[in-house]
């Protein structure tokens, strides 16, 4: 067909068919509320479900101080937008509710629906991942207290312990058999700190990483099987794997480490009488992530998430700003340095980690940067 013959006709563009405003709420990632007169809750999204651990039925026939504690901010921010017709923000604040086994930090948007007199929209927005940076930031500090402290501890305690160790030790072939026990003791406690000084001297190394593309999948493979045969052999192990997730940059061996601690824990929290026990493995990637660098402009991306989760008796409340912080257990015989040394690890890889607990399900999210393209041209996931 010449050009001449050629016919052509102008393309009209596809109109797109509306959105209902209901789903376009429903895929917000933050809980939204409609509030009418009396405090009535008229609507709630899918992630204000969530939120308040309800169904949308059970929470609209309920007025919002039947959900939230008494004299919540809440409240007295939709009787301000009811009052006076403005948009009200608050930054920070600790929201309760029969719901929640400890108050939740969040930042509130409420304004007044103008095609509806007298209902107000909340969007909440839960400060997890601030606090969880806020934390993460303190573990590193706490991090750089203990390495210091470490090295004192190295030089100043190791070389005596040595001194007394051998001065028990010669006592002992001097005493007779009914006094060596005290001997036998002494040295048994030298040689117990002299292992919790070693396990601290970990803090001290601020060698760089030697980085290379680790596929976490298989980090978490090995830890399941030492595990299964071990530890957690009457525990049920589940996976839920991103199977297309991309290599992270770091140190297999010491990635095992953080994972084995952290599943170890879980296994420890749920015990061996329970006969439904179980510890979930998840991966999975989260674009979304990112992490500003105090002092900079720049922004990391942390894209990758790995989950550790059990139904434990969970963590308690009073312990969870100290979780990460050294020294801090709930085990009788713990040191209370794995956390730590967790968060450590996982900072010297570029990450955060964070724990969420409730009965029955604690939660630790350890959040990854990917290999770049000049490491993950060696490795592949």
């Amino acid at each position: 067909m010449s050009a001449s013959t050629k016919k052509t006709s102008a393309r009209r563009p596809v109109q797109a068919a509306p959105i209902p405003s209901e789903a376009l709420l429903s895929a917000l990632p933050h809980p939204v509320l409609v509030i009418g007169e009396g405090l009535h809750i008229e609507y709630v999204n899918t992630a204000g479900e969530d939120f308040f651990q309800m169904s949308t039925s059970a929470l609209c026939k309920r007025k919002l101080t039947d959900v939230v504690a008494f004299g919540s901010p809440l409240i007295a921010l939709v009787e301000q937008v009811q009052r006076n017709e403005t948009h009200v923000n608050e930054y920070g604040v600790d929201l309760g509710s029969y719901r929640f086994d400890a108050p939740k930090l969040v930042d509130l948007y409420g304004g007044p629906v103008p095609e509806a007199p007298g209902r107000v929209l909340i969007m909440l927005r839960q400060r997890s991942m601030a606090q969880m940076i806020e934390r993460q930031l303190t573990h590193r500090g706490a991090a750089r207290s203990v390495s210091a402290l470490a090295a004192v501890l190295a030089h100043e305690i190791k070389n005596p312990l040595s001194g007394i160790r051998g001065a028990a030790q010669l006592i002992e072939n001097e005493r007779a058999e009914s006094d060596r026990t005290l001997t036998q003791l002494i040295c048994a406690e030298v040689d117990r700190i002299c292992k919790l000084v070693d396990r601290m001297e970990i803090f001290g190394d601020e060698r760089p990483l030697a980085r290379e593309p680790v596929n976490i999948h298989d980090v978490l493979d090995h830890v399941k099987q030492i595990a299964a045969n071990g530890f957690a052999r009457q525990i049920k192990i589940v996976e839920h794997y991103d199977p297309s997730l991309p290599p992270v940059p770091g140190s297999r061996d010491k990635l095992i480490q953080v994972f084995l601690n952290l599943v170890k824990n879980a296994a420890e929290a749920i015990g061996e009488e329970r006969p439904d026990g179980q510890i979930t493995l998840t991966t999975s990637f989260r674009p979304g992530v990112r992490l500003s660098v105090p002092g900079s402009q720049a922004r990391v991306s942390l894209p990758l998430e790995i989950a550790v989760e059990d139904n434990g008796a969970g963590v308690p409340t009073d312990l969870m700003p100290h979780l990460f912080d050294p020294f801090v257990t709930t085990k009788p015989s713990g040191t209370g340095l794995g956390l730590a040394l967790v968060a450590k690890i996982i900072g010297d890889h570029g990450g955060i980690i964070e724990c969420d607990s409730r009965p029955r399900q604690t939660v630790f999210r350890a959040l990854m940067p990917m290999a770049d393209s000049e490491t993950a041209h060696s490795g592949h996931a």
